[in-house]
């Protein structure tokens, strides 16, 4: 027993241990545990279709084991990860650098818990130096190079057009890492120093750094949306540079569809304050569930956008933000 439950530990406890970490240390609760669990499961589904995928492509390009997992393998692993966090990231589903780095771990985890429990099966008699490698250095940079795409991704999403350029360079990154690593220029054990040395230290740099950053933006964004809704409330919005800028969508857009997005305008502001206030309260210590008000209101927000269409969603972009991170609050309150 001890024979098969020994080296599990050792290959599966290091990233599951980390990432574990991660969720623990995210002190404004932002990613819940049920999303990393699902992003986990999906980084095995993931693993599970690589395998059929090298099989077949190695078959295909008849290359051997060494040249495809350098130059092959990480391309095809990097990519179905990196789209596990592509869709989170495009559906806005992640907001900041801290979950970012999070989901793209978990996402890696998932990856390398089904790559290592493959291999025990396959290599039952490895020593337990092969499994101290596969679980301190392999499986770390797994997560670590799916956390790097992500928050590179998140990091230009903001400044990069078109959108789907941003995605580039986080994937061209994971995948020389992940090259680097399968050429083992060092010994295994020197690699899984390295590592070591490398991934985690620049995980937790960019997670503490981004933590500050999300009490920054709580503080100035619950502020400036608190002025927004004010001057909407006050009735003087239209002596204002925001009511000025709507007067004249009335030469683009016709009467209701103006008021619409006025409406819309409203409703956005309360919801972006409901949802920091949300995290506010979690970052405290107090999980509130979403009302059925704030469900109700941002239905109706939907149904709005719906009714002004994406020209009119376009012409609200100067007067309200509409970042990933303002779009991610969003997303969690339709949860």
């Amino acid at each position: 027993m001890a024979e098969v439950a020994v080296p599990l530990l050792v290959g599966l406890a290091p990233v599951l241990g980390f990432l574990a970490a991660l969720v623990l240390l995210e002190s404004y609760k932002i990613v819940r545990l049920s999303t990393v669990v699902g992003v986990v499961a999906a980084g095995a589904a993931v693993a599970a279709a690589c395998y059929f995928a090298n099989a077949w492509l190695m078959e295909r390009l008849g290359l051997d084991l060494a040249p495809y997992s350098r130059y092959v393998a990480p391309i095809v692993e990097e990519f179905m990860k990196a789209a596990i966090m592509g869709v989170l990231v495009h559906t806005h589903r992640v907001g900041f650098l801290v979950d970012g780095a999070i989901l793209g771990f978990a996402a890696g985890a998932g990856f390398a818990v089904v790559e290592n429990v493959y291999y025990q099966q396959v290599a039952a008699d490895a020593g337990l130096g092969t499994w101290i490698v596969r679980g301190f250095g392999t499986a770390i940079m797994h997560g670590g190079v799916t956390a790097i795409y992500t928050v590179a991704t998140l990091a230009l999403i903001e400044w990069v057009r078109p959108r789907i350029l941003a995605f580039v360079p986080g994937f061209a990154l994971a995948v020389a890492l992940h090259s680097l690593y399968n050429h083992m220029f060092l010994p295994p054990k020197l690699s899984t120093l390295a590592v070591l040395l490398v991934i985690p230290p620049l995980i937790l740099f960019v997670f503490h750094r981004s933590q500050a950053a999300v009490g920054d933006w709580l503080g100035r964004g619950f502020d400036s949306d608190a002025e927004r809704l004010a001057l909407i409330q006050s009735g003087a919005l239209s002596d204002s540079p925001i009511g000025r800028y709507l007067a004249t969508l009335r030469r683009r857009f016709e009467g209701p569809i103006v008021a619409d997005l006025l409406c819309y305008l409203r409703l956005y502001t309360e919801l972006a304050m409901r949802a920091k206030g949300l995290i506010m309260m979690r970052e405290a210590g107090f999980d509130v569930p979403v009302d059925e008000e704030t469900k109700a209101k941002f239905e109706e927000m939907r149904y709005l956008e719906k009714s002004i269409g994406r020209t009119g969603l376009l012409a609200l972009q100067p007067v309200l933000p509409m970042s990933q991170k303002e779009l991610w609050q969003l997303s969690m309150l339709g949860k």
